[in-house]
């Protein structure tokens, strides 16, 4: 298996003592150094945007249209369906 080495650049950030801990539990949590947790966070926040089919999927259901009703008394059934 071959590894990619990925150009980094060591940095120092200021964070809120109670945000440092967060972060450290939600790391431990996924059992991840915590530079790996905040790079991820932070790449998902920089490098997520919806593709173009989300983009219009999110604008009807803004406008309102092509929504579908949802059947509350079959709505088990058609989770269980789902497994």
């Amino acid at each position: 298996m071959e590894t990619i080495a990925l150009d980094r650049k060591q940095t120092a950030f200021r964070l809120r003592k109670d945000l440092l801990e967060r972060l450290k539990i939600e790391a431990r949590k996924e059992n991840r150094s915590l530079n790996n947790y905040v790079e991820s966070v932070l790449m998902d926040v920089v490098y997520r945007s919806p593709n173009d089919e989300t983009l219009a999927a999110m604008k009807e259901a803004k406008e309102g249209r092509n929504l579908e009703k949802l059947n509350l008394d079959t709505f088990g059934d058609y989770v269980k369906s789902l497994e």
